[in-house]
């Protein structure tokens, strides 16, 4: 129990208030102060550096051009030199400019500039009278006697007007020292009275503080190491009153919390090793089992009901029903008790929330709606016969969770108590929805693999009948195929009767669908090899560079009969490659085949072949009609064709690219296909080389 005291119950806020006004004030004071010696001394500074100083420099420049000018006029009298009176013209035009840059800085009294500018003017005059005389002529020498005269007048003057420069910057300087001192005195005396004010601040606020706040620090302390019962004494002013009020008040609440947390706590851990054992298989019947028994241990319930949808979504049978004394009911016992209607478990999974009955006495005696049921449970009651399953089993209050994935419910989980004097509480309820959400996606995922495994037999024995249909048949066409062939190769056989011309024609007509169907065949045999796994390779050293000439003669004809160039670049040395000859000779036709099937009259197929980084990189290029960009991702894939091909009628099956993949990926290789529609398509396959440094002599 807290304990209250009268003493010190005035409050600190209006004292700590006038104390801080009056240091903010004083503080604002020494800013001010501040600000003010600093802006003085920048104007000193600012005075001296953008105006006496230049002055100074320009009153210097101006005295050093008629030293020039008077150096190089007596230079000239001395001399007779005239280059000296270029000089002596240069810097008589620069002395107007400097005297006008002097007058400019506005330092010197305009009396003084205007006496010195007259002087300067007057020598000037002078020396120009002596540019006019002859070097060494007594006239000459005169004008040098007047000109000294008044170039002295000139300098004195120069002199007197930079030593007031100087006394000016002087003063100057002596102002800003002033301002600093002031400033600084200024500043000095607030600090001290602002410092003397938080000091008295402290003392008087520390008294009427630190006493209860010590005190209550230790009771924070106490309550922190563990001391739940400790509890602060309420005195002092009445902000720490307040603040001893709410550590009691926090302390109370934390002592409801842990209790509520240590519940949370019991109810996660039981929640967690139910969720992990009924993830543990992915069986319908072992997942609603452990749902069962789990969730009724959790929750301290009397009965756990989980109703799974039929077939179609017709109704929520029963499928589990758990009870604390026996446990599992028998399946006899549990079809003779009715199921939750079907409208009543939708709309409340519509709803998304939980469904809390906490006394179902009134409902269960006659037919009332039951307030904020779904359903028809809300609008007309329960039906006779859950009425009395309810009364038969004793129900008091019940939890019930819809369970589902998307927009329709799986089923629902309900829990059940047969005692008034056990409530549900809100923990209770929030782990129930919980635990029911694990169950409905161990459930759902349960059924999705039941579904899924027997997809996948069906599968399975569908696509083992479409290979053993695909190979019986390719077998069975090839032994008449073959037959057709010889027979051909007879009648052309010129030992027989002579043929017609129309006829060896039609003969070679038959001859070339006959080969288009001996290929068709291998291909189909070859994809059902792939399929059934038995698509192997007899690898031994080859020469890659031999298979692509071999294989180029081969395709030769039928690029000249196109009207298609066939160019072909290998490297000097042997490309040598672990890998079954005709496999990759099949490759290579597959590649040039479609390479001279797509390309039009007058194109080019490319065939290169060459070794870097240990591989054999081998392209087919050609400038046919190439591949829509949206469809190269499909080109792998069996009987795929491209929609051009397509719309052009150019025949094929879309066997021959995955045949080219496989095998080059049976040989540890892969392949890469680059094309724009239109401009043609580059196939490259990478394989990998014997030997060092990417090749080898050949085996």
């Amino acid at each position: 129990m807290s304990r209250t005291s009268g003493r010190g119950t005035g409050r600190v806020g209006h004292r700590l208030g006038l104390a801080f006004g009056l240091l903010t004030l004083l503080i604002a004071l020494c800013g001010a102060s501040t600000l003010i010696g600093a802006l003085a001394l920048e104007s000193q500074r600012d005075r001296i550096i953008d105006q006496v100083l230049p002055a100074q420099e320009d009153n210097v420049r101006l005295l050093n051009a008629g030293i020039s000018a008077q150096r190089s006029m007596r230079g000239y009298l001395v001399t007779g030199d005239r280059s000296e009176l270029a000089d002596f013209r240069a810097a008589r035009e620069s002395i107007a400019s400097i005297s006008g840059d002097v007058r400019a800085h506005k330092v010197l009294d305009e009396d003084d500039l205007t006496a010195q500018q007259r002087q300067i003017e007057a020598y000037l005059r002078v020396a120009d009278d002596q540019a006019k005389s002859t070097p060494g002529s007594a006239r000459a020498v005169t004008l040098t006697r007047e000109a000294s005269r008044r170039f002295n007048v000139f300098e004195a003057t120069n002199a007197r007007l930079d030593d007031q420069m100087s006394e000016e910057e002087q003063r100057l300087e002596d102002r800003a020292d002033t301002a600093i001192q002031v400033g600084i005195a200024g500043f000095g005396t607030a600090l001290v009275a602002a410092l003397a004010l938080a000091v008295y601040t402290a003392v008087h606020t520390t008294r009427a503080l630190t006493g209860p706040l010590r005190r209550t620090e230790r009771t924070l302390g106490r309550l922190t190491a563990g001391d739940h019962a400790a509890r602060a004494e309420v005195t002092g002013p009445e902000e720490i009153r307040a603040v001893a009020r709410s550590v009691n008040l926090l302390a109370d609440q934390r002592d409801r919390l842990r209790a509520v947390e240590q519940e949370r706590q019991r109810l996660s851990t039981a929640a967690k090793e139910t969720g992990i054992r009924i993830r543990d298989r992915l069986d319908v019947g072992y997942v609603l089992d452990e749902a069962c028994n789990g969730i009724g241990e959790v929750l301290a319930a009397d009965y756990v009901f989980i109703l799974l949808a039929e077939d179609g979504g017709s109704g929520f049978p029963l499928a589990r029903v758990w009870s604390a004394e026996r446990g599992l009911l028998s399946d006899d016992e549990r079809r003779g008790i009715p199921t939750l209607p079907a409208d009543v478990v939708r709309d409340h999974y519509r709803r998304a929330t939980p469904w809390l009955v906490t006394d179902l006495s009134p409902y269960v005696s006659d037919t009332r709606p039951i307030p904020g049921a779904p359903g028809s449970f809300g609008k007309t009651g329960m039906p006779a016969e859950n009425r009395a399953a309810a009364a038969a089993l004793g129900l008091v209050s019940a939890v019930i969770v819809p369970i589902g994935v998307g927009e329709e419910p799986i089923g629902a989980v309900c829990v059940a108590r047969t005692s008034a004097d056990r409530p549900w509480r809100p923990v209770d309820v929030e782990f129930a929805e919980s635990m029911a959400g694990g169950i409905g996606r161990a459930l759902h995922t349960a059924l999705l693999y039941e579904k899924e495994s027997g997809l996948v037999d069906k599968l399975r024995a569908l696509d083992k009948a479409k290979s053993d249909f695909l190979s019986t048949v390719s077998h069975e066409l090839r032994t008449p195929l073959t037959s057709i062939v010889g027979y051909i190769e007879l009648l052309k056989d010129e030992d027989g009767d002579p043929l017609s011309p129309s006829q060896l024609r039609m003969l070679d007509v038959v001859d070339r669908n006959a080969n288009r169907l001996r290929a068709l065949i291998e291909d189909l045999l070859t994809l059902s090899r792939i399929e059934s796994g038995a698509f192997t390779s007899r690898k031994a050293p080859i020469d890659l560079r031999q298979l692509v000439v071999s294989a180029t003669d081969a395709i030769k004809p039928a690029a000249e009969a196109a009207s298609v160039r066939l160019e072909t670049r290998c490297p000097e040395q042997p490309l040598v490659l672990e890998a079954d000859g005709e496999q990759l000779d099949r490759v290579l036709m597959n590649l040039l085949s479609n390479a001279v099937k797509f390309t039009h009259g007058g194109g080019t197929v490319s065939v290169r072949a060459d070794a870097q980084d240990g591989e054999a990189v081998l392209s087919v290029s050609d400038t046919g009609i190439g591949i829509p960009a949206a469809e190269q991702e499909k080109l792998f894939k069996r009987f795929f064709r491209a929609s051009n091909a397509t719309e052009q009628a150019i025949p094929g099956t879309g066997l021959g690219l995955t045949i080219v993949h496989t095998i080059v990926a049976n040989h540890g290789g892969r392949t890469q296909v680059r094309s724009e529609e239109g401009r043609g398509t580059t196939i490259t396959t990478w394989l990998p080389l014997t030997g060092t440094n990417g090749a080898a002599g050949s085996a």
